[in-house]
This record gives structure tokens, sequence and C-alpha cells, in this order.
């Protein structure tokens, strides 16, 4: 089990009411699977855009095992949506990519408050999906014939 995995938690600070909640739902989950609490830091940041790079410096000083990125981006009536969620989600593939460790996606994109509250479960389920991919990455390799 990864109970003495460092993991990093980068929350996005932009819409609270829904942050806050991914955030309680994600470190009640890890505290659940018996993660001790020195082992799991958390970084906020002002907004989903700022996450990539939060993840990274996140990377490189605290040297997690892995990250979980939360957020909640809304729909507006502008095109400015779709530019905030699409370098959120490439931001944070290259980061888990460029540094081998894996950086959760739980940053909810939803046209509405309403949308974002009905998913709040998705700071449980990203904080057990890094409890996998450290379970799975901490198996040994068998070896090809």
């Amino acid at each position: 089990m990864s109970k003495n995995h460092r993991i990093a938690l980068v929350v996005s600070q932009f819409n609270p009411e829904i942050t806050a909640e991914l955030e309680a739902n994600s470190l009640s989950a890890l505290k659940k699977a018996g993660v001790a609490s020195k082992l799991i830091s958390v970084t906020r940041v002002p907004g989903a855009f700022e996450i990539p790079w939060a993840c990274q410096k996140v990377i490189h000083e605290r040297k997690p095992h892995a990250v979980i990125a939360l957020g909640c981006i809304i729909r507006g009536e502008t095109p400015h949506f779709d530019f905030i969620a699409s370098a959120c989600a490439d931001g944070i593939m290259e980061i888990s990519l460029k540094h081998g460790v894996p950086v959760v996606f739980g940053v909810l994109t939803t046209n509405s408050t309403a949308q974002a509250r009905a998913r709040l479960g998705k700071g449980r389920e990203a904080a057990q999906t890094a409890l996998q991919l450290l379970s799975v990455m901490s198996f040994p390799r068998r070896r090809e014939p």
C-alpha cells in the first residue's frame, strides 16, 4: 500500500465553495486509506491556470510521490473557460510526464455551479486514483523471458 508515500495537493482557490470541498474530500480519503497527515502537503494557488506551475514547483521542492491537482472551472459567457481548462489539463499532463510523477487531474470543468456541486466526489476519486497509481508503481516488474 502507499501509506508511506508523500502526497501533495495543489488546490485552486477560484470557486472556493467548491474547491474547499474537493480538498476536504481528498484529504479525508487519504487519511481513511491510512496516509499519515505528516506525509500530506497542501499548496493553494489563485486559480486553475496556476495549478501546473505549482505542481512543478511542489515536485521540485517537496519531492512527492504523487500530486493531486484540484480546481473548479465553470463555463461563463466568453471563451475564457476553454483556454483555462485546456492550459490546465495540458500543463498537468506535461508536468507529470516530464518528471515521472503522477499528477492526478481533479479539476472540475462544468457548465454551472450546480454541476460542480454534483461532482464534489471528484476530490475523493482523485485521492483514490493517486493511491492506486502508487500501488501500481510499487509492484516489482516481471522480467520478460
